[in-house]
């Protein structure tokens, strides 16, 4: 019996050995080498460095709120959750996870439509992009449509003393197309139009 034991047990412990082996290092280093090699960018967080100072991820949303800026998407930011090691919150953000048929999402989008109107007088009553009122199921997520984008335009050439053709070049210089040119739609990165409109990125 114990003969038998050790003559399945063994082989068993072998393969658990070269599995870890394989799967567990040598499989993670080829990756992280070949990532780094042909995706360096991409393989670090798409970080938006410039002259040394990094600005932050083009994958991950930053909540802008004054007018000279583009503002994205609605963030649900919570500083009650997560402390550091010295007992300071910690931010971070997520989906709302309210029900879209419920009155307290009703009274939010309420909010957010009036913030909008109030900001752009020069709209009136034309229907707001849903993207500029609503939250992504991420709550990170760092773009917003072109026509959200377009809609904020004016306000923004106005703050800066700027004309609105100048914002919308830049808007166009950082919307991105369709993945492979069918597949989603078109994007704008809030985060490289804010830094292009402050003349960081050009």
């Amino acid at each position: 019996m114990l003969k038998n034991i050790k003559k399945v047990a063994l082989p068993a412990l072998i393969m658990i050995l070269i599995f870890t082996l394989v799967c567990g290092v040598i499989y993670p280093l080829v990756v992280t080498g070949i990532s780094q090699l042909a995706f360096p960018k991409q393989a670090n967080g798409s970080m938006i460095e410039i002259d040394g100072k990094k600005y932050g991820s083009t994958l991950l949303a930053q909540e802008f709120t004054t007018e000279e800026y583009m503002w994205g998407r609605v963030m649900n930011l919570n500083t009650e959750t997560f402390y550091d090691d010295q007992g300071n919150p910690l931010l971070f953000a997520g989906p709302s996870n309210l029900s879209p048929a419920s009155d307290e999402y009703a009274a939010l989008i309420e909010e957010r439509v009036q913030k909008l109107r109030d900001a752009h007088p020069e709209k009136g009553d034309e229907p707001i992009p849903s993207d500029l009122v609503t939250c992504s199921g991420s709550g990170l997520d760092p773009h917003i449509s072109p026509a959200a984008a377009e809609y904020q335009v004016e306000r923004i050439a106005r703050a800066r003393n700027i004309p609105a053709g100048q914002v919308r070049e830049i808007v166009a210089k950082y919307t991105e197309g369709r993945f492979l040119g069918i597949f989603g739609e078109p994007t704008v990165n809030v985060l490289e139009v804010n830094l292009a409109l402050d003349g960081l990125l050009k």
